[in-house]
């Protein structure tokens, strides 16, 4: 995680910036020891926010508070982008304690925001009736109604059967 680096109080060596106070009102251009006397008045930091623009904008704030909610921002962003498809195998004669743990995993993963794709896997003659897969893939997805969607519906691809869950 790279953290921006902000200039502050004496480190802004521009003559003129555009200021904005504490309770978020935009004072307009201002000569810059003007600014950093306001700030100074009221007992907090003057930090150039937008270096880039001409002029550069400049907030009256608490530079360490607001240190804090750029981190706390940064770390959020991570999480959304942490979305990943996670993957729950059953088979298609499940037992039923068995079955019961991997919803309760399929729900932490859901609650989470991931997606989750069942994967019902048949093995010899279990191909011969594909109906207990698609028992096991209903049970499945009206169990976790309430916190999923399902997004693919269950397809039999040679001897697996899969479905997509989405978070609500």
């Amino acid at each position: 995680m790279t953290e921006r680096s902000f200039r502050v109080n004496r480190q802004i060596k521009i003559p003129e910036v555009r200021l904005i106070d504490q309770h978020g009102t935009q004072i307009g251009l201002i000569r810059i020891e003007e600014a950093r006397r306001m700030a100074e008045e009221s007992g907090l930091d003057l930090v150039e926010v937008s270096p880039t623009a001409v002029p550069p904008v400049c907030r009256i704030l608490d530079y360490g508070r607001f240190r804090y909610e750029q981190r706390k921002k940064d770390r959020q962003g991570h999480k959304t982008h942490s979305s990943q498809l996670k993957e729950l195998r059953v088979r298609p004669m499940i037992d039923k304690h068995d079955l019961e743990y991997r919803l309760k995993k399929g729900r932490e993963f859901l609650e989470e925001g991931h997606k989750v794709q069942v994967v019902c896997v048949f093995k010899g003659r279990q191909l011969d009736h594909p109906e207990h897969g698609m028992r096991v893939m209903d049970e499945v997805a009206n169990t976790l109604s309430d916190v999923g969607k399902v997004e693919a519906a269950p397809k039999l691809l040679g001897r697996r059967m899969t479905m997509l869950l989405a978070h609500r």
